[in-house]
């Protein structure tokens, strides 16, 4: 099955999915969520989209809004965090000890540029290739396209040992808020393949496939919801368990309190005051 194949109607066949994910690095379904759902989504997250919090710099992007700490802003979000199809796939590669590593939305706006070329776990230092340690879910909550910036992909590229790609991340794009030359894509790479999603559409990849958000030609921008799972073992991007106050994660269900972290990696890792984290929760 290639990677960007529609997935069929009826039950999701897993393992050929996984195999997609093995082989080119990520795979696709369609049509998961609802016209109902999708509007649900985006009617919780307009308010926070309305405060018109820009990127700081060329990596997170100076014409996109980006929304962390999804959880926070709405508990609507666990619906994507847990659900079944990301979660079996995060699970089935990290183990049911992985951990929400981040949550965010992503509107990329009219006059985008494109992302440096990165990973999704290039925090980890690890020496490429290496065994999966995090996997990305990409929620579409509208239409991506080639001309709005859809994510553009380097297929098979998480086998690569050479990581020195043209307009590659490096820290002074968490510095420079000024992308020179717009209309010229430094980032230029002949195997890139932009993986367009209808609403309600999901890609899922390995961390360590190299990716960027393409430019915003169009005259619209784009919105992706983007949880990320981390194995139970690595730090978390970003730091769960300061977003919400205990009460919060209580109302939560279960399984999305354990990835925030109110759980343990076996044997002993996650423990509070010797004790596992989900007494704080008076579990």
């Amino acid at each position: 099955m290639n990677a960007a194949e529609p997935a069929s109607e009826g039950p999701v066949d897993f393992e050929t999915h996984y195999s997609a994910i093995q082989e080119e690095g990520y795979t696709v379904f369609t049509g998961v969520l609802s016209d109902a759902e999708i509007t649900a989504y985006r009617g919780a997250l307009q308010p926070w989209l309305d405060r018109d919090l820009r990127g700081r710099n060329v990596f997170e992007g100076t014409h996109s809004h980006r929304v962390y700490a999804m959880l926070a802003k709405d508990p609507i979000f666990a619906e994507l965090v847990a659900h079944p199809i990301a979660l079996t796939l995060a699970e089935h590669f990290l183990g049911e000890s992985c951990l929400l590593s981040a949550c965010l939305a992503i509107d990329l706006m009219p006059g985008e540029t494109a992302q440096p070329w990165h990973t999704d776990d290039g925090h980890t230092s690890l020496k490429p290739p290496h065994d999966v340690v995090g996997i990305s879910a990409f929620w579409a909550l509208s239409d991506t396209t080639v001309e709005n910036g859809a994510t553009e992909v380097l297929p098979q590229s998480h086998r690569w040992v050479e990581s020195d790609l043209p307009d590659a991340l490096s820290d002074i794009d968490f510095d420079n808020s000024d992308r020179l030359e717009a209309a010229v894509d430094h980032g230029f790479h002949p195997d890139a393949k932009t993986v367009t999603l209808t609403a309600g559409s999901l890609m899922v990849a390995r961390g360590d496939l190299w990716h960027r958000g393409g430019a915003n030609r169009s005259d619209e921008s784009r919105l992706v919801i983007t949880p990320q799972y981390c194995a139970g073992w690595l730090r978390p991007l970003e730091t769960m368990l300061l977003t919400m106050a205990p009460e919060q994660v209580v109302a939560l269900p279960e399984r999305v309190q354990a990835l925030l972290g109110y759980s343990i990696h076996s044997p002993f890792m996650g423990y509070v005051d010797g004790m596992h984290p989900k007494r704080i929760l008076g579990a």
